[in-house]
């Protein structure tokens, strides 16, 4: 590969700079990336090497050397462990630049820090619900979906950060139905799976039980999901989510679809907390993140655990060569 993964400063006051110098001792020797940051906040947060870049194209080689970092001016000190919302536009112009960098091929994928979407509401009149909507913005596409990888699992929730209350009104026929498109071209060419197989949970307990639990299996998700077998998609369910998620039952699906933000959540953190990584799929370029916020209560006491971040980065570099070798064989 001939492009680092560029990786976005995220909120200087919180776990996302330490933890990246805790990803280059780690991966200095597998997979590169640069940092767009602040080179005085990243000297604040970690004690490993830097190696100030100018452009994206000088990371590889200063990548065994050091971090390699491109120097991104904030407006004050980190102020770690606290909100400073002086840093907000910064902070947003990291994740522009990334994402400049990757579509123009400077850089092999996107991996992003955390952010705090108060701090930068705050300070810079933040109008997107998270990372996920910006990105989508940037990238120009209206439909993008969150998909959570662990070792032991990969789930996609249909809908994601609302209340449960709107849940049922949300998930259209259209919603679901872009969901498991965009879910299995994924498979297809970011993650190498050739025959993908999509498991995909009911709404109701027990997926509905023959309609005494609920009505939406049977009136809505079945038609639709029988229409998608007929296109050629390999689907099972809808299941029960009670009984889907076992070693036995995740051994026969590649993902696992489900209607929901804590349906999805609650069993591959529980399986594997610490791995967790959070996927963008739909975009036009590859974006991973680690799957977990700023954390500001634990910011610069050294107990930050950078498992999740690295994995993110290294499913970055995986995604970008799958992608590259499916798009080269189409």
């Amino acid at each position: 590969m001939t492009q680092a993964i560029a990786l976005t400063a995220g909120d200087p006051s919180g776990v996302g700079l330490e933890l990246s110098g805790l990803a280059w001792a780690k991966l200095k020797d597998e997979q590169p990336f640069f940092l767009i940051a602040d080179q005085s906040h990243v000297k604040a947060a970690t004690d490993v090497p830097l190696e100030i870049i100018n452009n994206p194209d000088e990371a590889i080689n200063a990548f065994q050397r050091g971090l390699p970092v491109l120097h991104l001016p904030f407006a004050a000190p980190p102020n770690i462990g606290q909100e400073h919302p002086e840093n907000a536009k910064n902070i947003i112009q990291s994740i522009e630049m990334a994402v400049e960098f990757v579509s123009a091929g400077q850089a092999a994928a996107l991996c992003t820090n955390p952010i705090n979407k108060k701090v930068l509401k705050l300070g810079a009149g933040f109008a997107h619900p998270g990372h996920t909507e910006f990105l989508a913005h940037l990238g120009g596409v209206k439909t993008s979906v969150m998909m959570l990888c662990a070792p032991e699992l990969r789930t996609v929730p249909v809908t994601i950060h609302i209340p449960l209350a709107q849940v049922q009104d949300t998930l259209t026929d259209t919603l679901i139905e872009e969901t498991l498109i965009i879910t299995q071209r994924a498979l297809l060419r970011d993650f190498g799976v050739k025959n993908p197989n999509i498991a995909v949970a009911g709404l109701n307990p027990h997926a509905g039980e023959g309609g005494t639990m609920g009505r939406d299996e049977i009136d809505r998700i079945i038609p639709l999901l029988n229409k998608m077998r007929t296109n050629g998609m390999s689907i099972t369910g809808p299941m029960p989510a009670d009984t889907m998620f076992h070693p036995q039952a995740r051994a026969k699906y590649d993902v696992a679809v489900c209607m929901y933000h804590d349906q999805a959540l609650i069993p591959l953190k529980t399986l594997n907390f610490s791995a967790g990584v959070n996927t963008t799929l739909g975009l036009p370029f590859i974006r991973t993140s680690p799957d977990h916020g700023t954390a500001f209560d634990i910011a610069g006491k050294g107990i930050a655990d950078p498992t999740s971040l690295i994995e993110a980065i290294r499913q970055a570099h995986l995604m970008a060569q799958n992608r590259a070798h499916y798009d080269s064989i189409r």
